[in-house]
């Protein structure tokens, strides 16, 4: 049988976003720096459209809360103190020691393309080959010239850089405060960076037998390894503090807690009124009528995006009240669907309203999907929110017995005696999300060094 092409008519149903509709959902799921960004370019593309200043009291609100959640104020310092200087960086600080030295002009070409490959840590991926390529064209360099300029750069402070791993960089640190400690501890501590993954696990028999000494000069080497850094380069890192503006302020009143957005970051546009009394009663060209028609539209998603995310917070404000007076412990379930349903709008909308926007509440600054999380059931039946679970854990974990560290069967018994029954597994998993290591790692670490 052949296949004959033909023309039919039919009806389909399906949902098309009109552009209106798709920059409100645009808007609703910028931050505040991406509205910013994207009100300035309305501005500069629509003339018909204008910011408006806030009110004599909002103003003065604005300006205060900008100062105490963006930048410091500096209206209180004296106009003729002088900038804080850009902190030396590590590379600053290896080439004066660099140009302390006597070595040759090659040794320090090779040792300055040595210090371009160190990673953040302060550690070297050392391979001739692959280094060789960063050199003038035509210059030939031996191996062991590389290894010269690598034990040069080793030499430098901070102890440890230019390590190729873990076990290099503390013997490196080793040999540079060999004074520190006693000959026999200083020997098995050399020892023990071969064995680390035993050392993390605490198998102190295994590492007894295989280092051939016994628990107390084990325990004194183990205690000089605790003393290094594993990061060399840590000190110099100057990464610039980022600064959380909250849209949302949940404040107590007389009776119960309010909402209201920050004027600091609630940008106001509107059509300039000037143009707008100038264009009444006029036959508009296409053009003109088409900005007029966008103007209108920004200025009506923007207030859609005020109120929707005003109604989320006051929602949040209302379900998470025992955590506005208590703290994170008092955290109750609170999932996307319950607030699209109570709020009678979607999901995928509540996702946008929460999404990189931030509270300001009694307990620090929260972007709004914190306060959404897995629901974990109690013994009496009761419903509590996952990250309530953990801070019940973070509070055990921080008055654990020292060098007794609670296992995640125990984390688990206890969190059973406050009527949260979880399984061990799920136990280790929150664990595993606040960062913290297993108990064995733990003990292995022991307590700090007096």
């Amino acid at each position: 049988m052949r296949a004959q092409p033909s023309l039919e008519l039919g009806q389909h149903q399906h949902l098309t976003l009109t552009p209106q509709l798709r920059q409100a959902l645009a808007l609703l799921q910028c931050s505040s720096q991406e509205l910013d960004q994207e009100i300035a370019r309305a501005l500069a593309d629509n003339p018909l459209l204008e910011t408006v200043e806030p009110e004599p009291e909002s103003a003065v609100q604005a300006e205060r809360l900008d100062r105490l959640w963006s930048q410091p104020a500096r209206a209180a310092l004296p106009d003729d103190l002088p900038e804080p200087g850009q902190p030396p960086s590590l590379i600053d600080h290896l080439l004066q020691q660099l140009h302390a030295t006597r070595a040759t002009e090659r040794d320090c070409l090779l040792v300055v393309r040595l210090m371009g490959e160190l990673d953040e840590r302060g550690y070297l991926e050392f391979d001739p080959s692959a280094l060789a390529a960063g050199l003038p064209p035509g210059l030939e360099i031996e191996d062991e010239e590389w290894r010269t300029a690598l034990r040069l750069l080793q030499s430098f402070d901070p102890p440890g850089v230019a390590a190729r791993d873990l076990p290099e960089c503390l013997r490196l640190q080793l040999r540079a405060r060999a004074d520190e400690w006693p000959a026999d501890v200083l020997a098995c501590a050399r020892r023990l960076t071969d064995h680390l993954e035993d050392l993390g696990a605490g198998r102190w028999g295994r590492l007894c037998e295989a280092l051939g000494c016994d628990r107390a000069l084990l325990d004194a080497a183990h205690r000089a390894l605790r003393r290094l850094d594993p990061r060399p380069a840590s000190a110099w890192q100057t990464d610039p503090v980022h600064y959380v503006v909250p849209d949302v302020l949940f404040h107590r009143a007389a009776d119960g807690w309010r909402v209201s957005l920050n004027p600091a970051v609630e940008p106001r546009v509107r059509l300039n009124p000037e143009l707008a009394d100038g264009l009444a009663g006029q036959d508009l060209s296409p053009d003109l009528r088409d900005r007029v028609r966008q103007a209108r539209t920004l200025i009506h998603n923007l207030d859609q995006r005020r109120q929707t995310i005003l109604r989320v917070a006051e929602y949040i404000a209302r379900h998470q009240r025992a955590f506005l007076e208590s703290g994170v412990a008092a955290l109750r379930p609170l999932t996307l669907r319950e607030v699209a349903q109570a709020l009678e709008l979607h999901e995928s909308t509540i996702s946008r309203a929460t999404r990189l926007k931030y509270a300001q509440t009694p307990w620090g600054v929260h972007e709004l999907k914190f306060f959404f999380g897995t629901v974990v059931q109690t013994r009496s039946g009761e419903d509590t929110s996952a990250l309530a679970v953990q801070a019940l854990m973070r509070a055990m974990l921080e008055s654990e017995p020292a060098g007794k560290p609670l296992s995640d069967m125990r984390l688990a018994q206890l969190l059973a005696d406050r009527d949260v029954v979880i399984a061990r597994r799920t136990v280790a998993k929150y664990r595993e999300a606040m960062g913290v290591p297993p108990a064995s790692m733990r003990k292995a670490r022991g307590p700090a060094d007096a």
